[in-house]
């Protein structure tokens, strides 16, 4: 497949990163919601496009992101057009109703993946896919990690875009001054979350909200305590996909730019760290979950990379 070349219009990388987030449109698609509930007695929203086929792609999104962001719904729309049935789940706390919990999601909730793994598994498909945007590739790499060996024997192939799979360092990096509109529209909605929680459950203090400044001080009072974990660089070391790419037994791409204003170096290992079944590719240019592309079909470089990946044999 020819590299991604982006439109003359998105000269930077923040250009190619708020473009389609802004502006993008994807029409054509109407989702079918189903409400599962969880053994902990919350529930995980999923949003079905289906039509009869034994192929089911499962997507997962990114931080604070949902089933109708443009990235997820362009990923939808195009293997529903060829032929696939898809699921989009929406995380807890992301359909736009609060979860029951005190907890939320984070980038090792893996937990919550197999379990609508394993519900769509027994809606009778005979291929599952698995596609994740940021952290939703870092979910969904962690978890093909995780399960090796033991991974549903349908569970074929996966691809994941714009991975943070050094969380640490990419927390540091979407902190920076030239990323401040990112980090503060992310800390704005994670703590209007947070704020509207702790109207209903009591184990949730709003207090701490005003002193927090940073995405790692929300991590450090919050992610981490609520999921069981020290602190929120015991969070980011725990929950990293570099720690367990090399697991991985399943065809599986990684696609992250090169210019995404979001990643650290870390987030670009070696090509070798595991030959057999991960590839990863870097292009020059894309942003992060970018890669527009002006088109007749209406489909994004990254649509048309990860169906040629997982379609082919």
């Amino acid at each position: 497949m020819h590299p991604y070349n982006p439109p003359a219009v998105l000269f930077t990388n923040h250009f190619e990163t708020i473009y389609p987030s802004l502006f993008r449109k994807v029409s054509g698609i109407k989702y079918e919601r189903e409400r599962i509930s969880t053994p902990d007695q919350d529930f995980l929203d999923l949003d079905w496009l289906k039509q009869g086929s034994k192929k089911l792609v499962i997507i997962s999104h990114g931080l604070e992101g949902n089933s109708d962001r443009s990235y997820i719904r362009g990923m939808a729309k195009a293997f529903y057009f060829h032929q696939s049935d898809v699921l989009a789940w929406n995380y807890r706390g992301c359909s736009g109703e609060t979860n029951r919990q005190p907890r939320f999601y984070h980038s090792g909730a893996t937990d919550d993946l197999d379990y609508v793994v394993q519900h769509a598994v027994a809606q009778s498909y005979d291929e599952i896919n698995l596609i994740g945007f940021s952290l939703g590739g870092n979910l969904t790499l962690k978890y093909l990690g995780e399960q090796a060996g033991k991974l549903n024997p349908k569970v074929k192939k996966s691809v994941a875009f714009s991975v943070p799979l050094h969380l640490q360092s990419s927390c540091e990096k979407i902190s920076e001054p030239s990323n401040w509109i990112y980090s503060q529209r992310f800390l704005k909605s994670l703590k209007d979350k947070v704020l509207k929680k702790s109207q209903s459950i009591s184990e949730i203090n709003s207090q701490p909200l005003r002193k927090i400044k940073t995405l790692l001080e929300f991590d450090n009072v919050y992610t981490a305590p609520l999921h069981g974990f020290r602190d929120a660089l015991d969070y980011y070391n725990q929950c990293s996909a570099i720690r367990f790419v090399r697991n991985i037994n399943r065809p599986t791409l990684v696609v992250n730019a090169l210019n995404d204003p979001f990643l650290s170096k870390a987030c670009y290992p070696d090509k070798d760290v595991n030959p057999t079944h991960v590839t990863f590719e870097y292009p020059q240019r894309g942003g992060h979950v970018g890669f527009a592309q002006f088109n007749k079909n209406g489909l994004y470089w990254s649509e048309l990379r990860a169906l040629q990946f997982i379609q082919s044999l």
